[in-house]
């Protein structure tokens, strides 16, 4: 896919999704990245019904680390693998306390040497926390568009990634990165795609092929 019918893509779903956005509640840099943590294999609706019960008293790096792991469990336990994100976020906290003065890191090298940040929370964080995209957060909603769409034929995220911005330009990385999300959640579904009704489906190499098989 060249870069023309890429913008062109991008420029139709920005009409047809004019709201996307990111839809995990944070108010802090720090709320944020606990945010993308809990967020990994469960639903941002689900975070956002967790966050408010640990934030209201333990919304900061210090209020974290001094906190027992099995309070922090509890609470979040309904967000699923409760037992590692707890460590992770612990390790996290400390680590933000011990070598960036409280302050979570603003530069992509710096987040992915923290405790449970990889390369697609540290660009979520870098987007929503500090409006400064560096890439495209490759989660299941953007590698199942990416290759039904024809943007990327690899399977790994990072090289995924790598294709997306051979062809995208960075003024577009904030659309991207929401509109993904939205037309995975709403249109591209995994198992029932809503083909018909979708507006990129001329440009889609997914829907073309469905179209040719009998």
């Amino acid at each position: 896919m060249n870069q023309k019918q890429a913008i062109k893509i991008v420029e139709i779903l920005k009409e047809y999704y004019p709201e996307a956005t990111c839809s995990l509640d944070f108010k802090t840099p720090f709320e944020m990245t606990v945010a993308v943590m809990l967020s990994a294999q469960c639903t941002d609706e689900r975070v956002n019904k967790t966050t408010p019960l640990l934030f209201e008293k333990y919304g900061t790096p210090e209020s974290i680390c001094k906190m027992d792991i099995e309070e922090l469990e509890r609470i979040i336990h309904p967000c699923g693998f409760y037992k590692n994100k707890a460590k992770n976020i612990k390790a996290m906290a400390k680590d933000v306390l011990e070598k960036y003065n409280g302050k979570i890191p603003e530069n992509m090298e710096e987040l992915i040497k923290l405790p449970g940040v990889g390369r697609k929370s540290a660009n979520v964080i870098m987007l929503e926390a500090f409006n400064n995209p560096q890439g495209i957060a490759i989660d299941t909603h953007a590698k199942r568009i990416a290759n039904r769409v024809g943007l990327s034929k690899e399977t790994l995220p990072e090289k995924i990634e790598q294709d997306i911005l051979k062809v995208i330009p960075k003024k577009y990385y904030k659309d991207v990165n929401h509109l993904l999300v939205w037309h995975g959640r709403n249109i591209c579904d995994a198992r029932k795609p809503k083909c018909l009704e979708c507006p990129i489906n001329k440009y889609c190499e997914f829907y073309k092929s469905s179209k040719k098989s009998p």
